[in-house]
């Protein structure tokens, strides 16, 4: 299974946070590929810049490189899908990797379960 990981499940992955559930890491586990968006570097950024998370984005892309998992850039087809998603989330980089992993397809591993309403490719855990 190719995975796309949202922002918090990379970073608890990284940093051997307790909040990654048991089934979380199953699933990183056995997966066949893991890929990490840059929409989660940015969101990194933007967040790190207002003081509000650490590690700082340079980091965040290093340890997500040195994790083994694969670096995603976002493309005009990304954008371009959400504009076609319901309005379930209000989230613009949760909505942007939705529209990730429905256009590649990847399956999206989050924490955050109203994702799982905009397709059977979310794993809530």
């Amino acid at each position: 299974m190719r995975l796309l990981l949202d922002t918090h499940i990379a970073l608890w992955a990284i940093t051997a946070d307790p909040r990654l559930s048991p089934q979380a890491k199953k699933i990183l586990m056995e997966a066949e590929a893991a890929y990490v968006s840059a929409a989660s570097v940015w969101e990194i950024a933007i967040k790190h810049s207002l003081g509000k998370i650490s590690p700082g984005p340079e980091v965040f892309a290093d340890a997500v490189e040195a994790a083994g998992f694969i670096a995603l850039p976002i493309t005009a087809a990304h954008a371009g899908r959400v504009a076609r998603l319901p309005p379930l989330h209000a989230d613009p980089f949760d909505r942007l990797l939705v529209a990730q992993a429905l256009t590649e397809p990847l399956r999206l591993v989050t924490a955050d379960s109203r994702l799982a309403g905009y397709s059977e490719l979310v794993i809530a855990v």
